[in-house]
C-alpha cells in the first residue's frame, strides 16, 4: 500500500435528516405510476420542507464538531458540498455556513459538482492541506435538500431523492478513517442530462429520464450501451483510486455507492464482483438518495454498526451529474 501524499483523518460524522416518509403510502403524491417507484426498492425516505439547506448543513456540522470535541473556532477550513438548486442565485452556501457557526474570518470552499462533490471533496482538502500547513482541521459538509418549486424528487431519475446533509471532521495526521487517494472521471457530451434552466414547465417536468432517452433517439441498444458505459466506468474510476493507493479491486472489504435503486445495486454487484452485502444496499432502502451525502451517511451507520474492522479498505463511489464518476479509498 502506497503512503498518501497528506495523512489525514475522519475524526468524527454527523447526520442530520428531513422527517421520513412511507414510500409506498406517499408515491401517488408525486407520480402517477407509483407502482414503478416501489419496483426501485426503497422503503422510506427524507423530506424538509420548512428548513434550508443551509439549516440542515448547519445541524449536522454542529454535531459533527461536538463528537470531535472540536471548537468552531480551532477549524481551519470550512468546506461545504450542495448538489441541488440554491437557496439563492449569486449565493455562496459555505459562507452562510461558516457564519452561521460563527466560524469567522476562517476560509471556506463551495463545491457544486452534484453528488460527486461529496465524495471528491477528500481529495480536495486533502490538497489545502499539502500546500497550506496552516490547515490542519477542515470541517466538511455535504448537503442536498430537493426545491419542489423545480424538480419532482420521484421523477429527477431512477433514483428517490431525500433531504439531508453529512458532516465529518477532517483532521491531518488523525489515525483512523485515513484518506488513501482521490479519482475522478469527467464526460461532458452528457453534461445536459440533469439541468434546471428556463425550460417549460412542461419540459421541466420530463426530467432527466426524459432527457436521456431524446439524447440517445430513444434507441434500446444506445440506452443500453449507455447503462453498461455507467457501470464500466464506475469500475475503471475504482481500479483507478485502488491504484494510486496501491491495492486492488479485490482488497476492498466494502463499497459505498451512491444510494441507488436496487436493481442498480443488482447490476453494479455483478460488474465488479463485490457481492451486495457488501455494499449499501440495504441502507440506500431506508435513506432514499441524499444527493452528496449518502456515501458519509452509509460510512457513518457502518461504523456505529460495528460492520467495519480496523484496516478494512473501504470504497466511496458514485456517478453524477457532468457525468463524473469518482471514487475515494478509505482505510478503517
Amino acid at each position: 500500500m502506497k503512503v498518501p501524499p497528506v495523512g489525514l483523518g475522519i475524526a468524527s460524522m454527523a447526520v442530520s435528516l428531513g422527517a421520513a416518509a412511507d414510500v409506498a403510502a406517499t408515491a401517488q403524491d408525486y407520480v402517477p405510476d407509483p407502482e414503478r417507484v416501489i419496483r426501485w426498492g426503497y422503503r422510506t425516505f427524507h423530506r424538509a420542507p420548512d428548513v434550508t439547506a443551509t439549516d440542515l448543513a448547519t445541524a449536522a456540522a454542529r454535531d459533527a464538531l461536538a463528537r470531535a470535541e472540536c471548537d468552531v473556532k480551532d477549524v481551519d477550513l470550512v468546506v461545504l458540498a450542495s448538489s441541488d438548486v440554491p437557496e439563492f442565485l449569486h449565493w455562496d452556501g459555505s459562507a452562510a455556513l461558516a457564519r452561521a457557526l460563527g466560524a469567522r474570518d476562517t476560509p471556506t470552499l463551495m463545491l457544486t459538482q452534484g453528488c460527486a462533490s461529496g465524495v471528491t471533496a477528500f481529495g480536495d482538502v486533502a490538497g489545502a492541506m499539502a500546500i497550506r500547513e496552516s490547515v490542519g482541521t477542515a470541517l466538511f459538509v455535504t448537503v442536498g435538500r430537493v426545491d419542489e418549486t423545480y424538480r419532482n424528487r420521484m421523477q429527477i431519475n431512477n433514483c428517490l431523492f431525500s433531504d439531508g446533509a453529512a458532516a465529518a471532521v477532517l483532521r491531518r495526521g488523525h489515525d483512523r478513517l485515513r484518506w488513501l487517494a482521490t479519482e475522478q472521471l469527467t464526460d461532458g457530451d452528457f453534461c445536459e442530462f440533469f439541468q434546471v434552466g428556463h425550460d417549460s414547465a412542461a419540459e421541466q417536468e420530463l426530467g432527466t429520464l426524459e432527457r436521456i432517452q431524446r439524447h440517445f433517439q430513444r434507441d434500446p441498444r444506445k440506452l443500453k450501451g449507455f447503462i453498461d458505459q455507467i457501470n464500466d466506468r464506475t469500475a475503471c474510476v475504482i481500479d483507478r483510486a485502488c491504484a494510486s493507493a496501491g491495492v486492488a479491486r479485490e482488497d476492498l472489504s466494502r463499497l459505498i455507492f451512491l444510494n441507488d435503486n436496487q436493481q442498480a445495486f443488482a447490476d453494479l454487484s455483478r460488474v465488479l464482483g463485490i457481492p451486495r452485502e457488501r455494499t449499501n444496499a440495504e441502507l440506500a432502502r431506508q435513506y432514499g438518495h441524499v444527493a452528496g451525502a449518502d456515501q458519509l451517511i452509509c460510512l457513518r451507520e457502518h461504523v456505529e454498526r460495528g460492520e467495519l474492522a480496523e484496516g478494512d479498505l473501504v470504497a466511496l463511489a458514485g456517478v453524477s451529474l457532468g457525468m463524473h464518476w469518482f471514487c475515494t479509498l478509505i482505510q478503517v
